[in-house]
């Protein structure tokens, strides 16, 4: 969540006029986050939380991020529900930008995520991915591999004054990565951006999945390699093998990971590593100005690539044995 679109508080009573959730107390826009803007409401109704689509989400794609959330919602997954106009719209304008009003969910994003923190994030996320099977609507991924080397474009050119060799390496990567890139696996919905900030816990319980601005159609074994990469490292960008296999054998305890799934596992996460660095980066040099954001450090992601480079099979990801059920 970010908040590079301000909202004047008198478009924002008009805007609110249209729902029936009270009237406006208060409201502040929160920080975290790099995709849209993003505000906590607070109305004589209760807490909600409103979003500007910018970015990476289109007004094309809103049908698929609004519904696939009611869709997940009616099949048990804990995420939030956008809220209905009186018209019984889901999605408006404000201050130029698409912009929805979502339920507020309670509980706490992990700052510092633990095993325990882990194996709820991969049970919800085999629950997601099966829960989306039958979700009518598709949105093709933006951001798969073959949109990684347009992204790169956009930086190039500077990524050397960021770190030494950081453009030979992503562009040494990208040619493997293109030449590579596994197909026909497991498909379906996936969340493509399950990082700590969008899992709420309240203790060790997971109450939300949050924030489904870039939920796509793509590989399942894919999202899991993003939230390897995303869970299982420690704040010096060691790799944790007791959190991967928390995470890891919580999700195959709902949907197993077929081989060809593990197989290609270790080269997924390859690739989600290096398309986290490629936003990154182009979001690094990009902040608008007067944009309340606060970028994400794209060089986190080298030493988690490196790692994965090294790895040839499950058992570096601290699996033992997995079967090969589909």
């Amino acid at each position: 969540m970010a908040v590079y679109t301000d909202v004047a508080a008198d478009e924002l009573a008009a805007f609110l006029a249209r729902y029936d959730i009270g009237d406006l107390l208060s409201y502040k826009g929160i920080a975290e986050g790099v995709e849209n803007s993003n505000f906590l409401l607070h109305t004589t109704a209760g807490s909600f939380f409103l979003t500007l689509y910018e970015k990476r989400t289109s007004l094309d794609d809103l049908p698929f991020v609004l519904g696939l959330m009611s869709h997940l919602a009616r099949h048990g997954i804990a995420c939030p529900q956008p809220v209905l106009t009186r018209a019984g719209e889901t999605l408006g304008t404000l201050a130029g930008r698409p912009a929805a009003i979502i339920d507020f969910l309670e509980g706490v994003w992990p700052r510092k995520p633990t095993a325990v923190h882990c194996a709820g994030i991969g049970e919800a996320l085999a629950k997601m991915h099966l829960a989306g099977r039958d979700f009518a609507l598709r949105r093709p991924n933006p951001l798969t591999v073959g949109n990684w080397r347009p992204l790169f474009d956009q930086a190039a050119d500077r990524a050397d004054g960021l770190q030494h060799g950081l453009h030979d390496l992503i562009a040494d990567e990208l040619d493997h990565l293109e030449a590579t890139w596994p197909g026909n696996l497991p498909d379906g919905v996936i969340h493509a951006d399950a990082f700590p900030d969008n899992v709420l816990f309240l203790g060790d319980r997971l109450s939300g999945l949050i924030d489904f601005g870039l939920a796509c159609n793509d590989t399942f074994a894919y999202d899991v390699a993003i939230c390897l990469n995303a869970w299982c490292f420690e704040p010096d960008h060691a790799f944790n093998v007791t959190k991967a296999s928390a995470f890891l054998n919580a999700y195959q305890r709902q949907r197993n990971l077929s081989r060809a799934e593990q197989d290609a596992l270790p080269l997924l996460a390859r690739g989600a590593a290096l398309r986290i660095m490629l936003t990154r980066l182009v979001d690094w040099f990009n902040v608008p100005p007067g944009a309340l954001v606060k970028p994400k450090d794209p060089l986190e992601y080298v030493r988690k690539l490196r790692f994965h480079q090294s790895v040839t099979t499950m058992r570096d990801y601290g699996v033992i044995s997995m079967d090969d059920r589909a």
